[in-house]
């Protein structure tokens, strides 16, 4: 099938503000992506431990809904060799979600998390791309965030994104990894 501006258009996931009754999900989503470091790192990471409610009330969250159901991962995962399935009752379109707050000058990302199934799809740069606008439109100037320093995976994604690291500590037992890009 020839893409057109039509049919490419309806595979573009929409990018909305999340409801209280998308945590579930998001959590969900969480644990999915992030138990593959919990060996490397010694522990849960800090996203596996956050209260999503209260980040709800604190933070701006966005969740990424595939455009059609043939798009949406699994509702089965596995973590740490267990086939698990979330409630049946919530919504499985969830492909990833950003949670992102002003502060100053600048849009801090605190988390970005896409379902395993559907990584290395470009739904993590949509949510990045989305973020940078949202950034843009509010008049700041720089997006700044953080990962785990034995996440490399995500380190040479935000520098392929066009991240710069900033700087390097540890804080609340975590090694991290500082970056900021400027807002065009």
């Amino acid at each position: 099938m020839r893409t057109t501006p039509e049919t490419q258009q309806s595979t573009i996931p929409s990018i909305v503000r999340a409801e209280p009754t998308d945590i579930l999900i998001i959590v969900f989503l969480v644990k999915a992506a992030y138990t593959k470091y919990i060996e490397r790192i010694g522990r849960e990471p800090a996203p596996m431990t956050a209260d999503y409610d209260q980040l709800l009330q604190s933070h701006e969250i966005y969740v990424s809904r595939a455009a059609s159901a043939s798009l949406a991962p699994s509702s089965h995962t596995t973590l740490a060799g267990h086939n698990i399935s979330p409630d049946p009752n919530i919504d499985h379109s969830i492909l990833g979600s950003i949670i992102v707050k002003a502060q100053d000058t600048s849009l801090h990302i605190n988390n970005l998390v896409v379902h395993p199934d559907a990584q290395g799809r470009g739904y993590g740069r949509l949510l990045m791309d989305f973020a940078e606008q949202l950034a843009g439109e509010r008049g700041l100037r720089r997006l700044q965030l953080y990962t785990n320093v034995k996440m490399w995976e995500n380190v040479k994604l935000y520098e392929k994104l066009g991240f710069k690291e900033t700087d390097r500590k540890v804080e609340d037992g975590f090694e991290r990894v500082y970056f900021e890009k400027f807002v065009d």
